[in-house]
């Protein structure tokens, strides 16, 4: 669906609701969707592969809907293995039932279908979804997720001309399967092959002169950090992962593995063609991608050199990162100002500090989290939680802060109240960056530091218009603190983005629980819902 007719057919949804109101109370519009999971032979970087196909397409299909429509999607898994796929940013309130990863829901066996049913409530902006089992990520299965405001709550710009979605990331020639063995090895992924927008080494956007457009542009890679420019063309950011910013210009952005962001670009230049640019970055091996942004009225081809990414690295990076900020003036999904939310002023009711590692467990390469590196039981940790079934996890079976010793697998739960309002420190004394991504929530972003954090760090945080987003960069020997308010009550991932350390173990969950049984607090459990493990044979 297209997006004027996206707005129009929410335009009728509204009229329709007004002309009943009197009768019965509308449901939010629901999109029905059937996605076909598949092999398929592609060819990203010229050499043909095995990749993964959703309805024939790779990437998959775009899925579009605008601010609380209830999606229902079948997928219909027709790969010689498990499959899942997980919706990066949507919070799925109260609904961690649908979110996709090995720690809420049993896969998906071949040949077989689930279908999941989530709404992005309260919620817009640019998001993707992608497999979480097993390497299937590094064969395709992703694809853009974007959602739109309702009309009656209008963006704080224009309506651009139209909008693109750019998935840019890292990509091996090698098979997913190899890869996976390569790990299960006990040894580490080599650099990546080559970098790819919307799967093709070569794309071409068509605009018209004068007009503004929107680039909704997300790294799906599984490790690579890009920049990301427009050769003869300012960047504005309008919006990071839901969140309205302060409207600032760029050259050029860096994109950290799992984010995503909308950039406004206006056509402004001479009719032509130029270069879209994206770029690997603190790497000693530099992989590039380029595209056409095609003038309509252009009978001039691309030329000139490709415009180069900027000379600074780890400190120009997150000296550009504190640079986005809340509009606090602005609505976002909801018609109150974003700024209303006084996040700053909220006492902590908890700390947890967590630090990474890449230590050698049995002589073989694995990634920890206060010394954990989490290996996955084979009952769901939901589903372990909801059947009360012992022997699967227990409560924080991770040290809420690093400390000293050897690294052992387990698997690691952290416990939390719904309604806690917590501080997350991200420490990274590796020389490696980081990205990290939380399941079910948007978190505040405050602080970046070099070194060691303490508690004296918190001087340092912004506590009056830090945006909120789904996935955060940690610089090396650096740290990153958010602060996440928890209402959404569920099993949540705490997980590396880069996919390599997330299989060999970077990541955790954090149970936030009510003692007392409420659908305001979170919705039964689905009645198509798999079992396995020690769930198999129980009933909700």
């Amino acid at each position: 669906m297209g997006k004027l007719s996206l707005k129009l057919y929410y335009i009728v949804g509204i009229l329709a609701t007004l002309i009943s109101i009197s009768v019965v109370k509308a449901d939010d519009p629901y999109r029905f969707y059937t996605w076909t999971i598949t092999y398929g032979i592609i060819s990203p970087l010229g050499v043909p592969q095995q990749g993964i196909l959703i309805n024939g397409q790779f990437p998959g299909p775009e899925l579009d809907c605008v601010t609380n429509d209830n999606i229902v999607l079948n997928v219909v898994n027709n790969l010689d293995e498990p499959f899942l796929l997980t919706w990066n940013g949507i919070k799925q309130r109260k609904n961690s039932w649908q979110d996709g990863v090995l720690g809420t829901n049993c896969p998906i066996p071949p040949n077989s279908n689930y279908t999941y049913n989530f709404q992005p409530k309260d919620q817009i902006g640019s998001y993707t979804y992608f497999p979480s089992t097993a390497m299937h990520r590094a064969a395709g299965g992703f694809g853009a997720l974007n959602v739109y405001s309702r009309p009656r709550i209008p963006v704080p710009y224009a309506d651009p001309a139209g909008d693109f979605s750019l998935l840019i990331g890292d990509w091996y020639q090698t098979s997913h399967k190899t890869l996976q063995q390569s790990l299960d090895a006990g040894k580490a992924l080599s650099f990546p092959d080559g970098l790819l927008i919307n799967g093709r080494t070569r794309s071409s956007f068509t605009a018209s002169q004068g007009k503004t457009y929107k680039f909704r542009v997300s790294n799906v890679g599984l490790s690579t950090t890009f920049n990301f420019r427009i050769q003869d063309h300012k960047l504005k950011v309008v919006e990071v992962e839901g969140s309205n910013v302060l409207q600032n210009v760029y050259d050029s952005v860096d994109v950290h593995v799992g984010q995503s962001l909308s950039i406004l670009v206006t056509l402004d230049q001479a009719p032509k063609d130029y270069y879209i640019v994206a770029s690997t970055r603190f790497s000693r091996i530099v992989h590039t991608a380029t595209a056409v942004l095609h003038y309509s009225s252009s009978n001039t081809q691309v030329s000139g050199p490709v415009p180069a990414p900027p000379a600074g690295e780890y400190h120009w990076s997150m000296q550009q990162a504190r640079t986005f900020r809340w509009n606090l003036t602005s609505n976002a999904a909801r018609p109150n100002p974003q700024g209303s939310y006084h996040y700053g002023m909220i006492p902590i009711s908890k700390t947890f500090v967590l630090g990474n590692s890449a230590p050698l467990i049995n002589g073989k390469q694995r990634y920890a989290v206060n010394r954990v590196s989490f290996i996955h039981p084979d009952t769901p940790l939901k589903l372990a939680d909801y059947f009360n079934i012992p022997g699967v996890f227990s409560l924080n079976s991770i040290q809420s802060s690093p400390s000293d010793g050897d690294a052992y697998p387990g698997t690691s739960v952290l416990g939390a109240s719904l309604h806690d309002f917590i501080e997350v420190v991200f420490q990274n004394d590796e020389k490696t960056l980081q990205s990290w991504h939380l399941d079910g929530y948007d978190f505040w972003v405050v602080g970046f530091g070099s070194g060691k954090w303490t508690a004296a760090s918190r001087k340092t945080y912004n506590l009056k218009d830090a945006l909120t987003r789904h996935t955060t960069q940690v610089y090396p020997n650096s740290w990153t603190a958010i602060l996440v308010s928890l209402d959404n009550q569920g099993m949540w991932n705490i997980r590396s983005t880069m996919w390599a350390r997330q299989y060999l173990g970077q990541q955790l969950y954090l149970r936030v629980w009510n003692s007392i049984s409420s659908l305001s607090n979170e919705y039964h459990p689905p009645t198509n819902m798999i079992l396995c493990g020690k769930a198999v044979g129980r009933h909700p």
